[in-house]
């Protein structure tokens, strides 16, 4: 009984209302139910795949998962925020705080891997002038939709990230938010490719899941603290139908790797920021979870310079 109701005493025990379950974090499966439907996926492989059939798998991966993902992820992304949000990892950095970029203002910068481009967006509200590239249509829809709604417009690009179709030196920075580095085969083209569309002076900064992660089942629970696979091995990981296309790819590289492909491209390596887990953060994403987050690194921050 309310408090402001007249029949309401203080000597009356106020009724007890049962508390609702928190709702139970969905399994890998469940989140991609949508897109395992769609594709037809099956099961896992341990196999090699080139740049053309990893980049399929990734192009109709992305399209089919655009809504369950953005169903998951849009909040905390700022995706429907009108002026986006540039948030670099699940640990929640964002680049408001860090000013990994340094000075955006009257910048042309590329995001490659933008998804639904709340970084892009985010980066035009603070007086830069971005260009948002990503392999999948459906996240561009997703971004310009969000765009529809109002704040900065920003041109979008659907293409590769291993061949980008703009000049050389176009560009005064560059960067990836857990975009498309992880997910192409040949990221040493990637680092190329960004190194030659740079200005010299120009810096690419880019966050993928931690190499060391790969190790470990993605789970956030304590089964994700077991060492299931050998860091070295850099075999990628396939999902397939039942025909054995692949649906999904992710790639391994480690940090040994990432940083020789950096140098091999002409480019310095400033910083690699290793992020701890926030103590404010209780949030769960994917693998990402506070019981894993307080012991290793989910995320690691490339910040490179031409």
């Amino acid at each position: 009984m309310p408090r402001d109701h007249p029949d309401f005493s203080p000597e009356e025990p106020h009724p007890q209302r049962e508390q609702p379950e928190p709702p139970r974090p969905q399994t890998p499966e469940e989140r991609h139910a949508q897109a395992n439907a769609l594709l037809g996926t099956t099961g896992v492989s341990r196999t090699g795949i080139d740049s053309a059939a990893s980049a399929r798998a990734s192009r109709a991966w992305w399209d089919a998962d655009a809504a369950q993902y953005h169903d998951t992820h849009a909040e905390f992304l700022g995706v429907d925020s009108p002026d986006g949000e540039f948030v670099w990892c699940p640990e929640g950095l964002h680049e408001g705080d860090w000013h990994l970029l340094g000075d955006i203002a009257g910048k042309r910068i590329l995001e490659i891997g933008c998804g639904s481009a709340p970084c892009s967006r985010w980066l035009a509200a603070h007086g830069a002038d971005p260009v948002g590239l990503d392999l999948s249509r459906g996240m561009l829809e997703r971004g310009l939709a969000a765009m529809a709604r109002g704040g900065p417009r920003v041109p979008l690009v659907q293409a590769g990230a291993e061949e980008l179709p703009f000049a050389d030196e176009s560009f005064d920075l560059a960067c990836s938010a857990f975009g498309a580095v992880p997910f192409v085969a040949d990221s040493a083209r990637v680092m190329r490719e960004v190194a030659r569309v740079l200005r010299p002076g120009g810096r690419w900064v880019f966050s993928v899941n931690h190499p060391m992660r790969w190790i470990f089942p993605d789970d956030p629970g304590p089964d994700g603290l077991r060492a299931t696979m050998p860091y070295f091995d850099r075999t990628p990981y396939v999902e397939v139908d039942d025909e054995d296309n692949a649906t999904y790819v992710e790639h391994h590289r480690t940090v040994g790797d990432r940083v020789r492909e950096i140098v091999a491209a002409g480019l310095v390596l400033v910083d690699l920021i290793e992020p701890d887990w926030p103590e404010w953060l209780d949030r769960e994403w994917g693998q990402w979870s506070p019981l894993r987050g307080e012991i290793f690194p989910g995320t690691a921050i490339f910040v490179t310079e031409k």
